[in-house]
């Protein structure tokens, strides 16, 4: 598989003990380069969450870690972020393709209280100005509608937290070639957008819902810009590792709905929407980063 990550990154071992071996060398043909600005907290996890899901395709694909100066992560060491990590000034003036931005755990306070917003903000306008795609991930996806076309988030009375049913409304989209017409989608976040807003903003198209979850995909300017509401990247525990870590927390927390057989905590969660997970992504790649189409706006 022709995905290139950081030398010695962690997710490379990990993977290859899944028995996912990825590429170290440089293919013959140019790879597309998407940069991966990663907010979670748990860095290592994140990067092998993403690297797996991206390891599907066939196209070579270069991942570059993105940081930002005015924010210190505080739950990974500073030799990983230095060793694994590029500034997002360093590599503004670079070549990408596409750019992927994550969730982050901020959906409870408001977008102007986020230390890091206004170098967020520089992030979302490079990307407009630069990109084939970008592709934003819960939180993200929330701060990318505010940011470029003002759209709200509003906070839930509890965490939608589970493994939710998606109707796709849009089937002849090529982000969803190959799927039926409905698939599964991890949630796990504390706001969310409103139907409602996204219909009555001409310049979005809402690709799928749920009826349960709301909103969960949602495109603009043609795919330059993906918006993803949930987690189709988080793997088969990622969920049972969030609710664990809040129980341990003492937190006001439910199990996962949909998750567990039965809702029974103490069995091994159900993991059907792996699948179409690494399809969303490899599509998402195949059909926006890579399309001819899309061209990057600056070379």
């Amino acid at each position: 598989m022709s995905l290139l990550l950081p030398a010695s990154l962690p997710a490379i071992d990990i993977l290859a003990s899944e028995g996912i071996h990825l590429s170290v060398s440089q293919p013959s043909e140019r790879p597309l380069r998407v940069a991966l600005l990663n907010l979670m907290p748990t860095k290592v996890a994140t990067e092998t969450d993403f690297a797996r899901v991206l390891s599907e395709t066939p196209l070579p694909v270069e991942i570059v870690l993105m940081r930002l100066r005015s924010h210190t992560p505080r739950h990974v060491s500073p030799e990983h972020m230095d060793s694994f990590y590029r500034f997002f000034d360093e590599l503004r003036h670079e070549y990408f393709d596409g750019l992927i931005v994550t969730g982050a755990p901020l959906e409870q306070i408001d977008f102007s209280q986020v230390t890091y917003w206004n170098e967020l903000r520089e992030v979302f306008d490079w990307a407009r100005a630069t990109m084939r795609s970008t592709l934003y991930i819960c939180w993200a996806a929330q701060a990318g509608l505010f940011h470029h076309f003002g759209i709200p988030k509003y906070l839930l009375p509890k965490k939608m937290f589970g493994i939710f049913p998606q109707q796709i409304m849009s089937p002849d989209e090529p982000l969803f070639s190959g799927f039926d017409h409905s698939f599964l989608m991890p949630h796990s976040r504390h706001a969310e957008v409103h139907r409602a807003d996204i219909l009555a903003d001409r310049r979005l198209l809402l690709l799928a819902d749920g009826a349960e979850s709301g909103v969960s995909v949602i495109m603009a300017r043609g795919g330059r810009e993906v918006f993803f509401t949930g987690h189709s990247e988080y793997n088969a525990l990622t969920l049972d590792s969030e609710f664990r870590r809040d129980l341990s927390r003492n937190l006001p927390i439910e199990p996962p709905r949909h998750y567990y057989p039965a809702d029974d905590s103490s069995q091994p969660p159900i993991t059907e929407w792996i699948a179409h997970s690494r399809r969303l992504f490899n599509n998402w790649l195949a059909y926006y980063v890579n399309s001819p189409l899309l061209s990057p706006l600056r070379s």
